[in-house]
Parts: C-alpha cells; sequence; structure tokens
C-alpha cells in the first residue's frame, strides 16, 4: 500500500525538476552573460538544447521503458538529469553548459516519458484520480513557479544554484525510487526497435529545430526549411519502418482510438495556447511593466494557485465524471480566461490579468489531471510507457510550435504597430529600422542608440505595440483552446478506457 504513494512521490518529484528547469532558466539569462561572456546565440542554446533534446527523446525513452523495465529506465533518468545539472552549475563556458543543458534534456525526457505509465503501474484504474490530481497539480504549477524561485536563486546566491539546487532533490528521488517504486514492464520477449527510435528522435530533433529557429532566423532560412524537410523525410521513414517492423515502437492501431486521439489534441492544445503565452506573459510583466524576475513570478501565484486547488478537485472528480466533462469545459473556460486577460495597456496595473488567471487557472486545472488518466488509460499496462511518451511528445511539439508561431505573429504586429505609430512624428525616418529592432526583442539597444530627447517616444511606442500585439496572440490561444473544447467533446469516450472495457467483458461473461 505504502509504495504506491512512494511512486507518486519520485514521479512528482522528477516531473517537478524538469519541467521547473523549462522556466526557470530565463531569469538567469542576463547573469549568465555576463559570468561567462556568452553572446546573444549562446544564450539561446542554453535554452533550446533543453527543449530539443526533451521533445526529441520522449517516445524513444517510453517505448525501451516498456521493454527494459520502468523503474530502471526512470532511474537512469534521474542520474542523467542529475549528472546534467551538476555539470550545468559548473560550466565555465557557453559551449559546455549548452552541452550540459542537452544532457538535461536527455535525462528530463526519459523520467517524463515513464512518469505516467508508472503511476498507471501503483495505482489501480479506480484509485488513479487522487494521483493523477497531484500530478496534474505539480505539473501545472512548476511551469509557473520556476521565475519565482529562477530570480530568487539568482538574486540571493548565484545563477548556478538553479542548477546546483537540483543535486538533492535528484539524490532524494533516486533513493525513493529504489526503495518504493515496484519495477514493470510489457509481457512477452519483444525486442527495442533501434532504427524506428533513430528515425523518430532525429525526426523531432529536426521538427523542433526548425520550430525553435523561425522566429530569430526566418521561416525563409535554409536552417529552417531544411530540417523542417528534413523531418518531413524521417518522418515518412519512421512510418514505412513501423509498418515492416516485427516489434514497433509506435503501434499505429492506437490512432484508431477516438479518445487516444482526442488526447494528443489536448496535449497539444494546452502547451500551444495556455503554457506557449505564459512566456510572452512573462515578457510582458518584466520587460513592459518593469516588474523584478521575483515580482513577475510572484503575480502569477493567482494563476498556478487556482490550478492546485482545482486539480485536487479535479483528481477527485476524474472516477466519478466522464473525462470529456471534465477536459472540454476546462478548456472552453482557458479560453475565457484568455479573452479576459485582453485589453492590455501598459499604463495600466497588472490586476487587469487577474480575473483571466483565475478563470485561465480553473480551466488549466480541470485539464491537467483527466488527460494525464487519458494518456494511459486507453492501452492495456503492457503500452502504458509508449501511450506515456507519445503524449508526452504531443505536449513538448505543442510548447514549440506554440512558443514559435505565436512568436512570429507577435514579432509581425509588434514591426508593423511600431512602425505605424512613429511614421507621423520626429522619429518618422528611423521608424522601420526602430521596428525592425523592437521586433527583434533588441529594444534596449535600440533605445540606446537614439537622442535622448526621442527615447521616451520610441519607448512609449514599443510599449503599447507589445500590449497590442499580446492581445492578438491573446486572442490566438483563445481559438485554439475552444477548438480543442469541441474536439474532446467529440473525440473522448469513456467505452475507450481499459477499465471499461475489461468490466464490459465482465458484465457479459456474467
Amino acid at each position: 500500500m505504502a509504495k504506491k504513494w512512494l511512486t507518486l512521490g519520485a514521479v512528482c518529484t522528477g516531473v517537478f525538476m524538469l519541467l521547473l528547469d523549462i522556466t526557470i532558466v530565463n531569469v538567469a539569462l542576463p547573469d549568465i552573460q555576463q559570468d561567462l561572456d556568452a553572446s546573444f546565440s549562446d544564450l539561446q542554446w542554453v535554452i533550446d538544447a533543453y527543449a530539443l533534446t526533451l521533445a526529441a527523446f520522449l517516445l524513444t525513452a517510453g517505448t525501451i521503458a516498456d521493454i527494459v523495465g520502468r523503474k530502471r529506465v526512470f532511474a537512469v533518468g534521474i542520474v542523467v538529469f542529475t549528472l546534467g545539472s551538476a555539470l550545468c552549475g559548473a560550466a565555465q563556458d557557453s559551449t559546455v553548459l549548452s552541452v550540459s543543458r542537452g544532457l538535461h534534456g536527455i535525462g528530463g525526457a526519459i523520467m517524463f516519458a515513464t512518469s505516467l505509465a508508472l503511476l498507471a503501474q501503483a495505482f489501480p484504474p479506480r484509485e488513479r484520480g487522487v494521483a493523477f490530481g497531484v500530478f496534474g497539480a505539480v505539473t501545472g504549477i512548476s511551469v509557473a513557479i520556476g521565475p519565482v524561485l529562477g530570480g530568487a536563486l539568482t538574486s540571493g546566491l548565484s545563477w548556478r544554484w538553479i542548477f546546483f539546487v537540483n543535486l538533492p532533490i535528484g539524490l532524494a528521488a533516486l533513493a525513493v525510487t529504489a526503495r518504493g517504486v515496484e519495477e514493470s514492464k510489457a509481457p512477452g520477449d519483444r525486442r527495442i526497435d533501434w532504427p524506428g527510435c533513430a528515425a523518430f528522435s532525429v525526426a523531432l530533433g529536426a521538427l523542433v529545430y526548425g520550430l525553435i529557429r523561425s522566429h530569430p532566423d526566418g521561416w525563409g532560412a535554409s536552417n529552417v526549411w531544411g530540417s523542417l524537410a528534413a523531418a518531413a523525410v524521417l518522418m515518412i521513414a519512421f512510418v514505412v519502418i513501423e509498418r515492416t517492423s516485427a516489434d514497433p515502437m509506435f503501434d499505429f492501431d492506437l490512432l484508431r482510438v477516438p479518445t487516444f486521439n482526442g488526447g494528443l489534441v489536448a496535449a497539444w492544445a494546452i502547451s500551444a495556447s495556455m503554457f506557449s503565452l505564459l512566456t510572452y506573459l512573462v515578457i510582458y510583466l518584466q520587460g513592459i511593466l518593469g516588474y523584478s524576475a521575483v515580482e513577475a513570478g510572484v503575480r502569477f501565484l493567482p494563476f498556478t494557485g487556482v490550478i492546485f486547488v482545482t486539480a485536487a478537485v479535479a483528481g477527485r472528480l476524474v472516477d466519478v465524471v466522464p473525462v470529456k466533462l471534465l477536459i472540454a469545459p476546462g478548456f472552453l473556460l482557458v479560453g475565457v480566461g484568455l479573452l479576459l486577460m485582453r485589453g492590455n495597456d501598459p499604463t495600466q496595473s497588472w490586476t487587469h490579468l487577474v480575473p483571466g488567471f483565475v478563470v485561465a487557472g480553473i480551466g488549466t486545472g480541470l485539464i491537467n489531471v483527466p488527460l494525464a488518466s487519458t494518456a494511459v488509460g486507453v492501452v492495456e499496462e503492457a503500452r502504458a510507457g509508449m501511450a506515456s511518451g507519445i503524449n508526452s511528445t504531443f505536449r513538448q511539439v505543442g510548447i514549440a510550435t506554440g512558443v514559435a508561431a505565436l512568436g512570429s505573429v507577435l514579432a509581425s504586429q509588434l514591426k508593423d504597430s511600431v512602425t505605424s505609430s512613429l511614421a507621423g512624428g520626429p522619429l518618422g525616418g528611423q521608424a522601420h529600422a526602430i521596428a525592425a529592432g523592437v521586433s527583434e526583442g533588441r529594444t534596449a539597444a535600440v533605445l540606446a542608440h537614439l537622442p535622448v530627447s526621442t527615447r521616451g517616444l520610441a519607448a512609449q511606442a514599443a510599449a503599447h505595440a507589445y500590449a497590442d500585439a499580446l492581445d492578438v496572440i491573446l486572442m490566438i490561444g483563445a481559438v485554439v483552446a475552444f477548438t480543442a473544447a469541441v474536439a474532446a467533446l467529440a473525440l473522448i469516450r469513456t467505452r475507450d478506457f481499459a477499465h471499461e472495457r475489461a468490466d464490459h467483458a465482465e458484465a457479459v461473461l456474467a
């Protein structure tokens, strides 16, 4: 009985660390740049190396875990992640830091891919509500608490401690895993599909790389379209390999189950809408409203706190309420919350965002818990790692596509708005150059090269332009959320869950 709670503790600790590291590094970038004498491109890779490897290895890790053993693979993930943290904290140049961040991402992928499968093994279907409730709350809170913790550690100690703090936590998680988590794997004598693993990991890596670089380099850049084309070719090769393999890593029959597809849509949509927009909301609070990293993080508490409370409630409801009646209304609330966040004005207080934070937080809490159960609930235990890996992959692809697409729209809107605002004034002759710099995130550098007498005018134009552009992408995020609500309602069916099929079979035999 106690082991299932130890499993929950180990899984939540590992997932908290890996998701925290998606956002915690952002607030430390200025200190990293100064300490390591890093260029802007170097800093981009500090962020991108983690996101790239995290997305690329999720499905591969989940599939290997089904065959080798989920506990064993999860423990390896903790070791790799903790080692990566130590190397990141000790890095003396940006190249070593970026490579270490890549190792970090591999460890995170292994833990994330096996987490839901471990919970599904430890908790019987009728008892998973509480476990997935806690898991969902940890997932939501870890993404948004990063700026607060990162700011506190960076300001109080050093940027290196945003990595070193993982060492005792990782060791504790490893000890709990070794003592309290039971081993499980798929029955039978299956072999690892190495060609499929390689094709899928490289394809997804190329896809995420192309999406990450699309904003700074432009969609027409050779490295962007080349990597996207390579991703398409490799994905076709992957499908061919899986169709002809005796032990495929991806069972395409899963795509015939409507609920599984509904879970994938939901996993992608919550990341592509709400969690992708957090990036640009953080920039608004820090870069436009002028809050420090810690102050900005604290102002997200109305969002994260509500997620925690709602997820706990959803955990109790998931056993008695049809999953789609939690996920679909959850996306509806996320969409409404994003609409409530619109109407931004840099002269207003941040409290304008609070109603939207609360409503979107309720919706996110309702989604996270049943989404976790949907990821593994429609498959038998033998394929839990595969199903968990696929669902987690769609979450990470949602982040990559959401941040890239919304960032491109934001930059375009910024450029047009700043150009229009300055065209008729004393800076009219420089309007296009100023707008280009602002849209590329170089506002401070642009302002520094302007005469003191006109800096205020340009800064005001940039601030109002960002607020207007933020409104546009909030609307796009809301449309994504509303579309996902319709898809969840249409695709997710109670009868597709494995325990429901088992209950029905028992009733027929009786």
